[in-house]
C-alpha cells in the first residue's frame, strides 16, 4: 500500500469523524441543526487541510482531477443545501480512492517486484495487493458510505420503496426529517448520481463488499425505482424540472444495471432484500389501526409496481438454477433449529409448491423446481441438512396432497426411480450394474424421509410405495443376510406400509411378499442385489446355474428366507392389528377348504378344448394343491415365529380365530361316520379351542360388545353339540352355547368346561382342587423348567385324561391335580409308595414314568427319608444309571438327584464323582463310547455341588481343585473348558483359602490363556479370572497380591492378541472387575464413623 491510501483515508476520516463537544439537545430541533452545523464543520475543516497541509497534496491534485470530471456530470459545486454538499464531497473523496486503487491494483498485476520474487522463500506469504484495507481503514470507510446511503439515497426513494431511515433507528428519523428528498425539485437526479456512483466504486472487490454487505437493500430500492416507477405526466410543468427528470436511456441503464446487479451478488442475499422490498400487508386506515400493531410493523406496504416487480423477479430467481436452495438459503440462513424455523420450513414449503403468476405455465414451473426440491435432501451438514429435509418433506407432501398429478410425475417418479428400475432391469449390459450402489443408498434415504420422518400418509404416497413394496422387500431380506446401513430405513419404510395402509390394501401385499400371489413388480428375474463397496447393495446380473437341483435348492432357500424375513417384520407391530388380521384371513382360507375339492373331475371332453384348455384344466388341480400347500407352509411360520400376543391381540381377533377353528371342525359333519371323523387330534384341537373359549367366558366384567362378538360361534357351536361324534365335545358345546347366549346369566355347575362366573372366581378354584400357581414355591434352577406337569402323570386316570377341559385350565395359569407347574420336585404331591416301587418305575422304558420317579427320589433324599438314607447307595448306583440316558427329561433329573446326595453326604459321594469324572463311567453296563458325554455330565453334578457347598469348601473343596486342575489337561477340549468353569465356580467361594493355591492357578490359566489353541477353552480360562475377581471382591489385593500382575498381563495380552471375540469380551469384562477393585483399595469410600477410645 502506497502512502497516497493512508492520505485519501485521513481525508475521509476528517470529513465524517463526529464534532468534540455537541450541541444542546433539549428539542427535536436542536438535533437537526446540531447535524447541520457537524456537516458544515467538517466539510470546512477538510477543505482547509486540503490547501494547507502539504501531506495533502496529491490527494488534492487527485480529487481535482475527479472534480472536473464530474463537474459535466453531476457535481455541481457549492449548493445551499448543506446535506447534498457534503454528500458531494463524500462522493468525490470515495472516487478518488477508487481511481487511485484501481491504478495501483493494475500496476501490481502488471509489474512484478523482482527483488522480492528473488528473495521469496517457500515459507514466505505472497505480498498484500494495494487494495487491501485494514480493519480501522474499513470503518472509516463503511462511515463515508453510511453518510452517503442515508444523506444522499434514501431521502429520495418513494414512499413505501424500501426501508425508511425513521424505521432504522432514532438517528435516521432526525436525518429523514432533516432532509426531506421527496420535496426536492432534483431528487431523482441526485438518486441517480449516488446510485452510479456506489455503483461505479462497487467494481473493485474490495470496496464492493462494503457496500454490498450494508446497503445492497438500499441500492435494490434505488434502482428499482429509477428503472421501473410509473411516470406522472403532471410532473414536468417548468422547464427546470424537465431538465431534472430522467431520460428513457438513463432508465433503461438503471433497469440493465439491476438486472447485472441480480445475476452477480450472492443469490440468497438478493432474495432476502427482495422480499423485504416488497413490503408488509397493506396497513390499515390511521383510525382502525392501534398502536401495538403499528409498533409490530417493520415493514411499510410497498406500492402496487414494486410489488410486481420483486413478484416478477423472486419468481426469476427462483426457476433460475439453484434457485430453491438459493430461496431456502435467504429465509432459513442464521437458524437455531427451533420451533420458529419449523414454522418457516413449512412457509417456505408452501412458497415452492405455489406457481407463481409470472409463470409461463404450471407444467414448466414444476418441471423447474421439482428436482430442486428433491436435491435439498442431499445436504451433508447437520443443521442445514435438518432445515432443508424439512423444507423438502414438507413441499413433497404438500405437493402430493394439492397437486398429485404433478407430484406423481416430477416428484414421487424421480424419487422412486432407482427402485422401478430394478424391476424393469434388461440385460443388456452384464458386466454393468443395472443400478449403482449410490442410487440405491440415496433413493432410499429419501424415501425414508418423505415417507417415515414425513409421516403424512395419504392414498397418493401409499400407492406409489405399493407399487415398488415387492423390489423394497427384496432389498430388506438382502440386508438381512449381510451387515448394511440400508437395513434400517428399508426396515422403517416398510414397517411405515404394513402399519399405515388399509387393510384391504396391506392383506393382498401380506400375500405377495410372502408368495402366495403372482409376482408383481418384482425384481428382474436374471437380476439380484449384490452387496456394494460401501456397505449398501447394487442390482447386477444373476449368474445362471449349471444344474438344476441348484437352481431348485435356491429358489425354495430364498423363499424360506423370505418367509422369515416377513414374520421378522410382522414381530415389530406389537400395536397393530395387521398380523392378526392376515394370520385370520389365511384360517379362513383354509376353512373354506373341503375335501370334495381333491374328488377326480368328470372326464373331459377333449374334442370341444384346444390344447391350451386342455393344459389349464389338467394342471388346475395341481396348482390348487400348491397354493394351499403353501398358504400351510406361511401359516406354520408365523405360529412358529410370532408370539400369540402378536397374532391374536384383542378379543375380536381371538373369535374370529375360535369361529375358522369351529368352521373347520363342522366341515363334514353331515356325511356320514368315517374314520377322518375320530382323528384324536383334531378332536384335542378342538376340545383346546373350547378351553379357549371357557377361558375368554370366565374374563372380569365381559361388556355386551364382547358377548355380542361372541355370539357369531353359537351356529358352529350348535352344530357340534348337534352332531359331532364325540359325546363329550357334544356336552362342552352345548354348555358353551347356552353361557353364551344367556350373556352368563346361566353357568353350568356340572361341567369344569365352563369358567366360573368372574365376580368370585376363588371358590371354584378351591371346589377343582387345582392348587394356583400363585401358592407354589418356584425354584430358581433353570434346567428344572424343562419338566411337564403332564407328562409326570403316567396315571391314566389323571384329570387330564379323564376330562379334555382340564388341559386348557393348565394353559390358563393351573395346574393339574398330582403335578406341580415348571418348578422342581419340592412341589411334587408324592403318592403313598414303598421306596421299592419308586426305585422299579426309574428303570421303566416310559421316559414321563422314570423321570417322574427320579423327581420322587430325589425329593426324597432332600427330606432325608429313612428308606432313601438306608438305600442311599442302590439311589446312587440308579441315578449314575440314568445319567447315561439320552433324553434330557431323563438325565437332567439324575443330575438333581445326584446333585442332592452330594449335598447330603459330600465326602462320600464327591469321592466316587471325582473317579467318574476321571475315567469316566465305572459301571458294568456303562457305554464306554459315550465316556465324554457321562464325564461333562458328571461335571455339571460337581459344579452344582460347588455352588451347594457354601462355607464347606474350603474343607470339601481340595479333592475338587486337584481334579479340576488335572482336567485342564485333558485331551479333549470340552473336558478342559468343563475342569475351567468348574474351577471357577469352586474358587469363587474360597475366599481367603486360596492363598496357598494363587501360584499353581496363576500359571495355569495364564499358560492356557497364551498357548491353548481351542477358543473355548481359553474363554474358560479368561472366565474363570473373572468369576475369581468377583468372588474375592475387596480381599483381591491381599488373597491374589503376588500373582495379581501376572494375571492383569495375561488379560491384556488376550485383549490385544486373542483372534476370537467373545475371549476378548471376557478379558475386557476382568479387566473392569480389576478396575473397580483398585479403584476402591486406591480410593476407598470416605466413611464418618465416630470412634470411641478408653484411655487406660
Amino acid at each position: 500500500m502506497t502512502r497516497m491510501t493512508p492520505a485519501i483515508l485521513s481525508a475521509i476520516h476528517i470529513l465524517t469523524k463526529p464534532l468534540g463537544e455537541a450541541s444542546s439537545h433539549d428539542a427535536q430541533s436542536s438535533h437537526q441543526e446540531a447535524l447541520l452545523a457537524a456537516l458544515r464543520a467538517n466539510r470546512a475543516l477538510l477543505r482547509e487541510r486540503l490547501q494547507s497541509e502539504s501531506g495533502f497534496e496529491e490527494v488534492r491534485r487527485l480529487r481535482e482531477e475527479v472534480m472536473a470530471a464530474a463537474a459535466a456530470d453531476w457535481f455541481g459545486g457549492d449548493t445551499e443545501d448543506s446535506a447534498w454538499g457534503f454528500v458531494q464531497e463524500c462522493l468525490l473523496l470515495l472516487l478518488t480512492l477508487a481511481r487511485h486503487l484501481s491504478a495501483e491494483l493494475k500496476l501490481f498485476q502488471q509489474t512484478p517486484t523482482p527483488s522480492a520474487a528473488r528473495q521469496r522463500t517457500p515459507e514466505m506469504a505472497p505480498p498484500l495487493p494495494p487494495d487491501v484495507l485494514s480493519v480501522a481503514q474499513q470503518q472509516t470507510l463503511g462511515a463515508a458510505l453510511q453518510f452517503v446511503v442515508s444523506l444522499g439515497l434514501c431521502p429520495y426513494l418513494a414512499v413505501g420503496v424500501g426501508v425508511s431511515l425513521g424505521r432504522r433507528s432514532a438517528f435516521g428519523a432526525i436525518v429523514d426529517t432533516l432532509v426531506g428528498g421527496g420535496a426536492a425539485p432534483a431528487a431523482g437526479r441526485r438518486l441517480l448520481t449516488t446510485t452510479n456512483i456506489l455503483l461505479q466504486l462497487a467494481e473493485l472487490s474490495c470496496l464492493a463488499t462494503l457496500v454490498f454487505t450494508r446497503h445492497l437493500g438500499d441500492v435494490l430500492a434505488a434502482l428499482c425505482q429509477l428503472g421501473y416507477q410509473p411516470r406522472r405526466a403532471e410532473r414536468s410543468g417548468t422547464e427546470e424540472g424537465k431538465m431534472q427528470e430522467l431520460s428513457a436511456e438513463e432508465c433503461q441503464t438503471c433497469k440493465e444495471a439491476l438486472k447485472s446487479l441480480l445475476g452477480k451478488v450472492y443469490q440468497p442475499m438478493i432474495i432476502k432484500e427482495l422480499l423485504i422490498l416488497q413490503g408488509g400487508p397493506k396497513q390499515s386506515g390511521a383510525g382502525g389501526s392501534s398502536r401495538g400493531s403499528s409498533s409490530r410493523a417493520v415493514l411499510g406496504s410497498a406500492p402496487a409496481w414494486l410489488k410486481r416487480l420483486c413478484g416478477q423477479l423472486l419468481s426469476e430467481r427462483l426457476m433460475q438454477p439453484n434457485g430453491v436452495q438459493a430461496v431456502v438459503r435467504a429465509i432459513l440462513e442464521g437458524g437455531t433449529g427451533g420451533d420458529s424455523d419449523w414454522r418457516k420450513c413449512d412457509c417456505v414449503a408452501r412458497i415452492l409448491v405455489t406457481c407463481p403468476q409470472q409463470s409461463a405455465s404450471a407444467d414448466t414451473y414444476y418441471r423447474q423446481v421439482c428436482h430442486q426440491i428433491l436435491d435439498l435432501l442431499h445436504f451433508k451438514d447437520k443443521l442445514t441438512a435438518q432445515q432443508h429435509q424439512r423444507v423438502a418433506t414438507r413441499a413433497v407432501l404438500f405437493m402430493v396432497q394439492e397437486k398429485p398429478g404433478f407430484a406423481q410425475q416430477y416428484l414421487l417418479a424421480p424419487l422412486l426411480g432407482p427402485l422401478r428400475r430394478c424391476a424393469a432391469a434388461s440385460n443388456e449390459g452384464p458386466f454393468q450394474a443395472a443400478v449403482e450402489e449410490w442410487e440405491l443408498t440415496r433413493c432410499m434415504n429419501d424415501v425414508y424421509k418423505i415417507w417415515v420422518v414425513g409421516n403424512s400418509p395419504s392414498a397418493s404416497l401409499l400407492e406409489a410405495l405399493e407399487e415398488v413394496l415387492p423390489v423394497l422387500f427384496t432389498l430388506f431380506c438382502f440386508t438381512k443376510q449381510n451387515v448394511s446401513h440400508l437395513r434400517a430405513p428399508c426396515q422403517e419404510v416398510l414397517l411405515w406400509y404394513l402399519s399405515h395402509a388399509e387393510a384391504s390394501a396391506a392383506l393382498p401385499a401380506l400375500r405377495q411378499l410372502s408368495g402366495l400371489r403372482g409376482q408383481k413388480n418384482e425384481v428382474a428375474a436374471d437380476f439380484h442385489f449384490a452387496p456394494g463397496s460401501d456397505g449398501g447393495a447394487r442390482l447386477s446380473s444373476r449368474e445362471r446355474f449349471s444344474e438344476e437341483d441348484d437352481a431348485l435348492y435356491e429358489k425354495l432357500s430364498g423363499e424360506q428366507w423370505r418367509l422369515e424375513c416377513l414374520m421378522q417384520l410382522l414381530s415389530e407391530l406389537k400395536d397393530c392389528d395387521l398380523p392378526g388380521d392376515f394370520f385370520l384371513d389365511l384360517l379362513q382360507e383354509m376353512a373354506s377348504w373341503s375335501d370334495g375339492d381333491e374328488e377326480d373331475e368328470p372326464e373331459l371332453d377333449l374334442s370341444t378344448m384346444t390344447l391350451v384348455e386342455v393344459e389349464q384344466r389338467l394342471l388346475a388341480p395341481s396348482a390348487r394343491r400348491g397354493q394351499r400347500l403353501a398358504s400351510l407352509q406361511v401359516l406354520a411360520v408365523m405360529v412358529d415365529c410370532l408370539q400369540h400376543t402378536v397374532l391374536l391381540r384383542k378379543p375380536s381377533q381371538v373369535v374370529d380365530f375360535l369361529m375358522s377353528l369351529l368352521q373347520r371342525a363342522c366341515v363334514g359333519l353331515d356325511q356320514a361316520p368315517g374314520p377322518n371323523l375320530g382323528n384324536p387330534v383334531e378332536s384335542e384341537t378342538l376340545r383346546m379351542g373350547m378351553a379357549v373359549v371357557a377361558t375368554l367366558l370366565s374374563g372380569p366384567e365381559l361388556s355386551i360388545e364382547d358377548y355380542s362378538s361372541m355370539s357369531r360361534l353359537l351356529p358352529p357351536l350348535e352344530s357340534l353339540s348337534q352332531k359331532h361324534s364325540d359325546v363329550v365335545i357334544q356336552e362342552l358345546a352345548s354348555d358353551l352355547r347356552a353361557v353364551i347366549a344367556t350373556h352368563g346369566a346361566y353357568r353350568p355347575e356340572t361341567s369344569t368346561a365352563v369358567a366360573p362366573p368372574s365376580r368370585n372366581p376363588k371358590p371354584t378354584v378351591k371346589n377343582n382342587s387345582v392348587p394356583s400357581r400363585k401358592n407354589q414355591n418356584m425354584q430358581t434352577d433353570a434346567d428344572d423348567s424343562q419338566t411337564s406337569p403332564q407328562s409326570a402323570l403316567p396315571d391314566g386316570n389323571s384329570p387330564s385324561n379323564r376330562h379334555p377341559a382340564s388341559f386348557g385350565r393348565s394353559t390358563a395359569g393351573e395346574s393339574p391335580k398330582g403335578g406341580g407347574g415348571a418348578s422342581g420336585t419340592s412341589n411334587l404331591h408324592i403318592p403313598t409308595k414303598p421306596l421299592s416301587d419308586w426305585l422299579l418305575e426309574a428303570c421303566d422304558p416310559d421316559v414321563p414314568t422314570r423321570a417322574f420317579a427320579l423327581r420322587v427320589l430325589t425329593q426324597m433324599v432332600q427330606k432325608e427319608n429313612p428308606e432313601a438314607v438306608q438305600a442311599q447307595e442302590k439311589v446312587l448306583m440308579l441315578f449314575l444309571e440314568n445319567l447315561e440316558h439320552e433324553d434330557s427329561f431323563v438325565y437332567l433329573s439324575a443330575i438333581q438327584g445326584l446333585s442332592a446326595l452330594a449335598d447330603s453326604y459330600p465326602e462320600r459321594i464327591l469321592e466316587r464323582l471325582l473317579k467318574d469324572f476321571q475315567r469316566g463311567p465305572s459301571l458294568p453296563t456303562s457305554n464306554q463310547e459315550h465316556s465324554l458325554e457321562f464325564r461333562l455330565k458328571v461335571g455339571e453334578v460337581l459344579m452344582r455341588a460347588s455352588r451347594a457347598m457354601g462355607e464347606l469348601a474350603a474343607h470339601l473343596g481340595r479333592p475338587l481343585i486337584a481334579v479340576f486342575l488335572q482336567g485342564t489337561r485333558d485331551p479333549d477340549q470340552s473336558v478342559r473348558a468343563s475342569s475351567l468353569s468348574n474351577l471357577g465356580e469352586l474358587c469363587q467361594r474360597l475366599d481367603y483359602n486360596l492363598g496357598t493355591l494363587a501360584q499353581e492357578l496363576s500359571s495355569c490359566l495364564t499358560a492356557l490363556i497364551k498357548t491353548e489353541k481351542e477358543a473355548e477353552v481359553r474363554r474358560a480360562a479368561v472366565h474363570v479370572i473373572t468369576l475369581l475377581l468377583r468372588g474375592l471382591g475387596d480381599k483381591t489385593t491381599q488373597v491374589l497380591g503376588d500373582v495379581l500382575l501376572d494375571l492383569y498381563r495375561a488379560l491384556k495380552w488376550a485383549v490385544r492378541s486373542d483372534p476370537d471375540d467373545v475371549a476378548v469380551l471376557h478379558a475386557q469384562l476382568a479387566l473392569e472387575e480389576i478396575d473397580d477393585v483398585m479403584r476402591r483399595f486406591i480410593f476407598p469410600e470416605q466413611k464418618l464413623e465416630k470412634k470411641i477410645v478408653v484411655l487406660p
